[in-house]
């Protein structure tokens, strides 16, 4: 009898337990005492019990959470569109979306950023210290030219699209247009560029920039052509940003007004904007100026112009390209230099560029670089016997290089990088595999 009676006692201790931890179900439903809070008269209450559901890791709290969507509180709904980010189910997904339709401009804008969250795995945060972080973000992707996201090959729901589409083109909640924008440039939703063509003719200047820059991410080059009345926006911004992205998109129709506005405007960031657009199309007529911006004062200017000589491919610039290396001081210079050279056919030089990739000021642009140069099968075959690196970040750089440039013949390499000692190696030759494959699929 005193037997059964612990045996008793032990089952009521373990149950409270089990209470704890997790919810009980009974009759198929979860008897998340949280859920229950959702429904509190106190918005306080409520906002702390969506916080911690999204924490649960439960998908049965998604019917609560997405009955909450309706909630008058706007604190209450900016939680719980948080906490389905963090649920990251198909399920939680259609929420969000339900979410870019808001009332409220402040939570539509979080909606659409936990609806690109949800494919990038960046969770938002929520008032000012989480729109300062994004601000700060942003900024530091457009000076570092950041990546956009996601893998090339990554398929984004065609409902996500849509909403983003939607929210962009409603501009009565500016911000939260200017953040779809964005965020379909981050998704790399290629059926929304003429929907962004449209916007980077916005009359707000935030919206046409975040535009462009997504039009640059995503690169189709028909969009091109019909960007080039913007190289005479009233925008100064709007201006600046059309010269880089009729460059990015290799409009050579736009040659022309970008020597002109390189030539002949007051402006000094303009200029050097149509000086970074003209070398990123690599036209040989513009050779004449490529080679003056490679003996410019300005640092920047001798960049572009060493990018530009890579990309036009005279093979007379050899000689002024080898000339300004033997007497250039700034590393990141002389790398472009090492760009145009190993682009003009001297191989020898490849190894720089593979030995910059693991420097924390120069690997991004040595990235950049190889992405563009192993598109060329001799100098993609030549990258191969780099990926043995003793330094894991060449090694997972060059992962990144051949997600985006390899083809069938890198899978094989990228296979034994999926297993390497580095985790960081392994995961980014992981993607790398995912998206060749997705891309010779397609193909």
């Amino acid at each position: 009898m005193k037997r059964a009676a612990w045996l008793f006692l032990i089952f009521i201790i373990f149950c409270a337990a089990v209470s704890v931890v997790s919810p009980v179900v009974f009759g198929g439903q979860a008897a998340n005492p949280l859920a229950e809070e959702l429904k509190s008269p106190n918005a306080d209450i409520r906002a702390k019990a969506a916080q911690q559901l999204g924490q649960s890791a439960d998908p049965s709290v998604e019917p609560a959470l997405a009955a909450a969507l309706n909630d008058p509180s706007t604190k209450v709904r900016e939680q719980v569109i948080v906490a389905l980010d963090r649920l990251h189910t198909v399920q939680s997904l259609h929420g969000l979306l339900a979410a870019t339709k808001d009332s409220d401009p402040d939570v539509r804008t979080l909606a659409v950023r936990a609806v690109v969250g949800w494919y990038t795995g960046s969770i938002p945060d929520i008032g000012f210290t989480g729109m300062i972080k994004h601000s700060y973000h942003n900024a530091m992707q457009s000076i570092q030219g950041g990546g956009t996201g996601v893998s090339p090959g990554t398929r984004v729901d065609p409902q996500v699209i849509a909403a983003l589409e939607a929210a962009m083109e409603d501009t009565r909640s500016i911000q939260a247009a200017r953040e779809a924008a964005q965020g379909l440039g981050t998704l790399l939703t290629r059926p929304a560029v003429p929907a962004l063509i449209k916007a980077a003719h916005s009359p707000d200047p935030d919206l046409a920039v975040n535009a462009l820059n997504a039009l640059s991410h995503i690169k189709d080059i028909s969009a091109g052509p019909q960007l080039l009345g913007l190289l005479d926006s009233p925008s100064k911004e709007v201006r600046q940003t059309a010269c880089i992205t009729v460059g990015v998109l290799r409009t050579h129709a736009a040659v022309p007004k970008l020597q002109e506005i390189y030539q002949n405007d007051p402006d000094k960031d303009t200029r050097e904007s149509a000086l970074n657009g003209l070398a990123f199309i690599g036209d040989p007529a513009s050779y004449a100026i490529f080679i003056k911006a490679l003996w410019s004062n300005n640092k920047q200017d001798r960049t572009f112009g060493a990018e530009g000589l890579a990309r036009a491919r005279v093979a007379k610039a050899t000689n002024d390209l080898n000339k300004r290396m033997q007497i250039e001081k700034d590393g990141g210079v002389k790398l472009a230099i090492r760009f145009a050279q190993t682009s003009l056919g001297e191989s020898q030089h490849l190894q720089d560029l593979v030995d910059a990739l693991g420097s924390r000021t120069l690997g991004d642009s040595a990235q950049s670089y190889l992405i563009e140069l192993a598109r060329r099968k001799n100098i993609l075959s030549a990258l191969y016997a780099y990926l043995h690196s003793g330094n894991a970040n060449i090694r997972r750089r060059l992962c990144t290089v051949l997600m985006y440039s390899g083809d069938a013949s890198s899978l094989s390499h990228l296979q034994l990088l999926t297993k390497d000692r580095n985790s960081d190696v392994a995961a980014e030759a992981l993607r790398a595999e995912q998206a060749i494959r997705a891309r010779t699929n397609a193909a």
